[in-house]
């Protein structure tokens, strides 16, 4: 039996352990092998192990490279070797149980490894013989690609791309395993939207200059497509930038209706892998050590600057919003920022020694990494700094929220609405953090829409949608 192992104040891809157990005949574990991560000196973070049908064991370390590749462990040596090395990453973060990046498909008596890496903000899906460590691209409509797992002579794989929606698809191979021969979605989170593809903007990947000579980090930029409308030669569109959570998390640059509600409505819109990001390798994904609302902040505001310097936007127009950890970034870059000329925090954390103190034990120690010490906690929190506000800011809180108390988000709004900045704070009654309710997650929507086109955009929008008070405003 293999599992993996990590210990606070590490979160499971900061460092990890593979270990091998041996049982007995009364079904005790009798011997115990480290396969990785024993060597202190040796910085990784291993997960997925998985055995194949003949009792090999492989999986996933960022050892050497700082690049998550695929190795195997030679039993009888107590050695670990590279299966395919290449500076990119076959796997994600493991904030949840049950990821599944590869699996095997075996053909004559070989495993054969059915797999993906990310490179550049795209998956690549291939086969990966584990003998001759040779990788194999296969084509498919997907360009993001998350779980894969196998049968017998066919796989099922979960992905998306920028005209396809999140989707589960059985791929069935050639005798030779190196053409696609059958590729057939049997699940989709969104069917039926090919009437829709004249609205559906595509992104561009965009690489940008950070404040760090030298640094340079990425993100989606989507602009404004509507197949029905043409904005003037000379007008340049309102943005709207968006931070993902985690943070240790990582933005797509797949079909996602959320976005195209703004861009189909004339926005350009811009989905941040700020440093920290994972799909990046390591380096990048550690910019954020010790360094969470700074370098997410200034990463932000630097993409909005690439952008209006290369006249893809209006810098009159720049609007920020993210989720929870994203709300965070919203929050400190409207608090610490002169950017952005408003924003829309969604449950977002405001008290980064209260997230601390309220947390659950897998991330008790998580913020600690990211934040230095007890002055930056202070220091750091938008929450003590809702003086420097001086911009439009519009709160969406769930009343039943553990996470994200609804007491930070009124605090923000009562502070605002005493300064004399224009705010409002939406609260629903049953929600968590993270809004589950279908009239709910459309009325957040809507009302962003309306609050930034009043305030911001100076546009009437194209829905009929009734407006919430703005407080210092209506």
């Amino acid at each position: 039996m293999a599992w993996i192992e990590w210990s606070h104040p590490n979160m499971p891809w900061d460092r990890s352990q593979i270990w091998v157990g041996y049982f007995s005949e009364n079904g005790e574990i009798t011997q115990r092998v480290c396969v990785a991560g024993a060597d202190s000196a040796l910085v990784e973070s291993p997960t997925e192990p998985k055995w194949s049908s003949n009792g090999e064991l492989f999986f996933i370390t960022d050892r050497n490279s700082g690049f998550w590749n695929i190795y195997k462990w030679v039993e009888d040596k107590n050695e670990v070797v590279p299966v395919y090395s290449i500076n990119a990453e076959f796997t994600r973060p493991l904030w949840v149980f049950g990821i599944s990046s590869y699996d095997f498909l075996e053909k004559d008596g070989v495993n054969h490894i059915v797999c993906s890496y990310r490179k550049n903000g795209q998956s690549y899906l291939g086969i990966l013989d584990s003998e001759l460590g040779s990788f194999s691209l296969l084509e498919t409509p997907f360009s993001d690609v998350s779980n894969i797992v196998s049968g017998k002579d066919y796989f099922y794989v979960e992905g998306a791309s920028a005209s396809h929606p999140l989707s589960v698809a059985k791929v069935t191979l050639d005798d030779k395993l190196a053409e696609v021969k059958e590729f057939s979605i049997v699940w989709s989170s969104s069917p039926d939207l090919a009437k829709y593809r004249p609205y559906f903007s595509t992104p561009e990947v965009i690489e940008f200059p950070t404040e760090i000579s030298g640094q340079n980090a990425y993100a989606y930029f989507y602009p404004p497509t509507n197949g029905d409308f043409q904005a003037p030669s000379d007008e340049k569109p309102p943005l709207l930038v968006k931070n993902h959570g985690g943070p240790t998390g990582e933005a797509h640059g797949i079909l996602d209706l959320n976005i195209q509600y703004w861009t189909s409505r004339g926005w350009a819109f811009v989905d941040v892998n700020y440093g920290g990001s994972t799909g990046y390798g390591r380096e990048y994904r550690e910019r954020l050590l010790g360094k969470w609302g700074i370098v997410d902040v200034n990463d932000c505001c630097s993409c909005a600057k690439f952008l209006v310097k290369h006249g893809k936007v209006d810098a009159e127009r720049l609007c920020i919003m993210g989720r929870s950890a994203g709300g965070y970034t919203t929050l400190a870059c409207l608090a610490f920022k002169d950017t952005f000329k408003a924003g829309a925090s969604l449950y977002g954390v405001a008290d980064l020694s209260l997230l601390r103190a309220e947390t659950h034990k897998f991330e008790s120690c998580y913020i600690d990494n990211l934040v230095d010490s007890e002055k930056d906690y202070f220091e750091r929190s938008p929450i003590n700094s809702v003086d420097k506000f001086s911009c439009p800011v519009i709160l969406f809180q769930g009343l039943d929220d553990k996470v994200v108390p609804p007491d930070q988000a009124r605090t923000i709004y009562k502070a605002l609405k005493e300064k004399g900045v224009p705010v409002a704070l939406v609260e629903y009654e049953g929600e968590q953090h993270g809004f589950r309710k279908a009239e709910n997650i459309k009325f957040t929507l809507e009302q962003q829409m309306v609050f930034f086109a009043r305030l911001v955009g100076k546009f009437d929008v194209a829905d009929d949608i009734t407006p919430i008070k703005i407080d210092n405003f209506d």
